[in-house]
């Protein structure tokens, strides 16, 4: 009994978590149910980029999404379709006209060096842009509009002021000719990434770098007016600069901020220009009817599992309907917690997961009753149910995992909502099955009025005996 106790108020202290992080994190709703914009685009070959790799489409999707964020479009998707389409969903987005200029350009990518006596501005601007940037992290979990888009409009102004610090010079994206992330060394955590500039470009590079080096001055990188990185350079290269064309920027790097740099580098070198092909408005009415009714289906299904587990189940029924009630709440609030956009599909999902975690109930149930027949007491025909009916559970659900799993990393846009949601509700559903209503059917039989086994099976009224080990 002091078991079960512990395990009940760990359940209760998750449930009271969960309804704390609904209430204070906001659902994310996609396009379909927020309504918005959605543009496909093509993204163009040229003379020097005959074919489209992975590696290009990678990079000019990265720069695609850095253009997005610059929109303050919140729960933005941008994905690849194909070997050289891009989708770009914008929900609430309300100048899709506006959208299509910005995201249809060739990216920009300049190499500007530092203007004298503006050492100590960079540094305060800096700071500034980071805080600016935090405060709209924690914006974006909230439902006030008009502070996002205040918030989001002085962090263009910044980065404006900061882009003013930067002198432009002739060298662009144009000449660099290629970049790498790689490890420092064989043994070391640290990354870098290796630039390499056309023979037009490595003069260039060589003029920029001797005026900047050993002065504290850096050399600004930015893409679309927005800084990248501003790596400074060492006073040996004060007479000469930095000639050969290839240069490495080290840093705090790690691999995956270095592979970051990597493909935004290559981005704004491509000379791969981007078109719309498809500009989409999805209506905002639509999308609230939609939540509407699925929200009235969803508790409608769900009002009508409960009765049927009370009626057929009886006291079982009871307390499957509470864990029931448990795994609901924790499915919504890993939904809110992990940053779920949930879509018409999505929901789908967490319907279907209800289903599935009152199978495991039945399953559980049905297991008990049969034990029950067979002349068991209450409290093994309990223990034997749970453990009859796991290896069932675990096998079903680890089956709809795998085919999660798979419409996850090869389906696209909604059917890859539709899996990640299903999964979620599949693991919090087992989580629920062996500790929730394991806990609660244990905790009650502990009880000497709820002894009676014609509450878990109809027809039976013996009360057996039970074990001191139950205790």
């Amino acid at each position: 009994m002091g078991k079960q106790r512990l395990i009940l108020a760990a359940v209760l202290a998750l449930t009271i978590a969960a309804v704390v992080v609904i209430v204070q994190i906001p659902t994310q709703l996609g396009l379909d149910l927020r309504g918005g914009s959605q543009l496909t685009l093509q993204v163009q070959t040229s003379e020097q980029v005959p074919q489209i790799s992975d590696r290009d489409l990678a990079a000019v999707q990265r720069v695609i999404e850095n253009r997005v964020n610059g929109l303050g479009v919140s729960e933005s998707v941008v994905q690849s379709v194909g070997q050289d389409q891009l989708l770009v969903q914008l929900p609430g987005i309300s100048d899709p006209e506006q959208a299509e200029r910005l995201l249809g350009g060739t990216a920009q990518l300049e190499f500007r060096s530092q203007r004298p006596g503006t050492e100590v501005a960079l540094a305060e601007i800096k700071r500034r842009l980071q805080a600016l940037q935090a405060q709209q992290t924690l914006l974006e979990g909230s439902d006030d509009q008009a502070a996002i888009a205040a918030n989001q409009a002085e962090i263009a102004s910044t980065r404006s002021a900061l882009a003013e610090l930067f002198e432009p010079s002739q060298l662009t994206g144009d000449d660099l000719r290629d970049a790498i992330a790689q490890p420092v060394g064989a043994a070391s955590n640290q990354w870098m990434v290796v630039i390499e500039f056309n023979d037009e470009g490595a003069d260039l590079f060589a003029d920029l770098t001797r005026n900047i080096a050993g002065t504290g001055r850096s050399l600004g990188i930015f893409l679309d007016n927005v800084l990248l990185s501003d790596p400074g350079v060492d006073v040996e290269y004060a007479e000469t600069g930095i000639v050969g064309g290839g240069a490495q920027i080290s840093g705090n790097f790690t691999a995956e901020t270095a592979r970051d740099l990597e493909i935004q580098l290559r981005g704004g070198a491509l000379p791969l220009p981007v078109e719309v092909v498809e500009n989409r408005t999805v209506g905002a009415t639509l999308g609230r009817d939609s939540v509407q009714r699925s929200l009235y289906a969803a508790a409608f299904g769900l009002v009508l599992v409960l009765v049927f587990m009370t009626v057929y189940y009886r006291l079982p029924g009871v307390l499957a309907d509470l864990a029931l009630l448990v795994y609901a709440l924790l499915t919504w609030a890993a939904y809110n917690l992990l940053g779920v956009t949930l879509t018409l599909p999505g929901i789908a999902g967490f319907i279907l997961s209800i289903g599935m975690a009152v199978d495991a109930n039945v399953l559980i149930f049905e297991r008990t009753r049969e034990e029950l027949r067979a002349g068991k007491t209450l409290y093994r025909a309990v223990e034997s149910g749970f453990y009859r009916a796991f290896s069932s559970i675990l096998d079903s659900n680890v089956t709809t995992l795998i085919a999660c799993a798979a419409l996850f990393w090869l389906g696209a846009g909604l059917v890859r909502g539709f899996a990640l949601t299903l999964a979620i509700g599949v693991i919090v559903s087992m989580f629920t099955a062996v500790t929730c209503s394991r806990a609660l059917l244990f905790f009650t039989i502990g009880m000497p009025q709820f002894r009676r086994p014609a509450l878990f099976c109809p027809g039976l009224s013996t009360v057996n005996p039970q074990p001191t080990s139950q205790s």
